[in-house]
């Protein structure tokens, strides 16, 4: 069964200054509540083909897997995949404008569970969308308190 969990947030700062902050590797654990580790595989600036090998801890399970950059349009999306692992998965982030000079976000997660993470797909359905909405409320949290 595959997943598919897309949250959206509306953050009231502008959609260049969201973007930049949530696209950038080195700030998740700002926001990011489940994410240890982040390493930088390849050479800096974020762009189609960066590698980042990420660790974290998600339903109670250490998991470290490698994302790559597949598309990278700067303040407007981006989208990173992981073939690796028992649960190869896809991350997308979109920025648009919002109302009275905000920015809505939408942190998509979506993969196909093999094995047993298969079986398990609605709890990690449900620990996604969870987990996705604290991460954007902490985003949010962080990015409004800023000058």
């Amino acid at each position: 069964m595959a997943v598919d969990v897309e949250t959206t947030i509306e953050i009231a700062r502008p959609r260049g200054v969201v973007a930049a902050f949530a696209a950038d590797p080195d700030n998740v654990h700002a926001w990011y509540k489940n994410i240890t580790r982040v390493e930088w595989l390849t050479e800096r600036p974020l762009q189609v083909g960066t590698r980042l090998a990420f660790t974290a801890e998600f339903l109670g399970r250490r998991m470290a897997y490698t994302y790559e950059v597949v598309e990278h349009e700067p303040g407007e999306r981006l989208v990173m995949r992981t073939g690796d692992g028992p649960f190869p998965m896809e991350t997308s982030y979109v920025w648009v404008d919002g109302p009275g000079g905000s920015t809505v976000m939408a942190l998509r997660n979506r993969g196909q569970p093999a094995g047993f993470s298969a079986i398990a797909s609605p709890m990690m359905a449900a620990g996604i969308r969870r987990n996705n909405r604290g991460d954007l409320q902490r985003l949010k949290a962080v990015i409004e308190s800023e000058d």
